[in-house]
């Protein structure tokens, strides 16, 4: 299942997102011509950092979020271009020397799957660098929206509902690229992101966005204003550290894999 998400919110929330895409960025240490594809480029503000990045190459982003595409059309560079694709249906033959991915990929349930498009993507020689969430990420949001999924007044909202996160143990990531994985050179590596968030406005604008998207999208009109409001309140209450900020966990899997 894909979701649609307004950019805008997206880049007032992301502050954390874009400080890990920009060391990602930084340790490409790209040469300037090269061809980059940006897979969930978002609001497209990575997107236009590798643009910069390379100015004799080209940065496509893809997203499968028209919302997130209008945002990321208000950049503008000569390299830089987007298209409206889900990651699951890229058809790339040998286009790009860097497969790009920050923050996304726990969107996407079938890595195999997405790991066979990069590959067929990158030309000879080519470098996938992905970071996205692991297990542990978020684990007082996750346990909180169970704990208020369960409540009797929406508990028959979610009686079909799928899970939208694939967050793997680096062990197991690690193991799903040594079975089926054509790259000829692979590291997986987990890193603990930790972050407090300063004040009480600064965590909600990460709880709604874009956390709390898959789940009212089950919730009735008029039940979506409650359910966002007990998962708010239970994460402020739960988070609050003596020094007044608010903390969450943060785990990482990254992927540096060459073709």
């Amino acid at each position: 299942m894909t979701y649609d998400f307004d950019g805008k919110q997206y880049r007032q929330a992301s502050t954390h997102q874009k400080e890990w895409g920009a060391k990602l960025i930084a340790e490409l240490k790209l040469q300037g011509h090269e061809r980059i594809l940006d897979l969930g480029c978002g609001d497209g503000e990575l997107t236009a950092q590798l643009a910069t990045a390379v100015p004799s190459g080209a940065v496509l982003g893809i997203d499968a979020s028209e919302g997130m595409l209008a945002e990321a059309g208000k950049h503008s560079l000569p390299n830089l271009s987007f298209r409206l694709l889900d990651i699951r249906e890229m058809e790339f033959d040998a286009e790009f020397d860097v497969g790009f991915s920050n923050a996304t990929l726990q969107w996407v349930k079938d890595h195999r799957a997405m790991l066979r498009g990069v590959h067929k993507a990158l030309r000879e020689g080519g470098v996938a660098r992905f970071q996205f969430a692991g297990d542990g990420n978020c684990s007082n949001l996750i346990r909180v929206v169970r704990e208020v999924m369960a409540c009797h007044q929406f508990v028959r909202c979610f009686t079909a509902f799928e899970w939208p996160w694939y967050m793997p143990t680096v062990d197991s990531y690690r193991q799903l690229l040594a079975e089926g994985s054509a790259f000829r050179e692979v590291s997986v590596w987990g890193e603990v992101a930790d972050r407090h968030f300063p004040d009480a406005q600064s965590m909600i604008r990460w709880i709604e966005y874009p956390s709390l998207v898959p789940f009212l999208a089950c919730v009735g009109n008029h039940d979506k204003q409650r359910f966002r409001d007990e998962v708010v309140q239970r994460m402020l209450n739960t988070t609050q550290q003596p020094d007044g900020r608010y903390f969450e966990t943060f785990r990482r899997i990254n992927l540096l894999a060459r073709k």
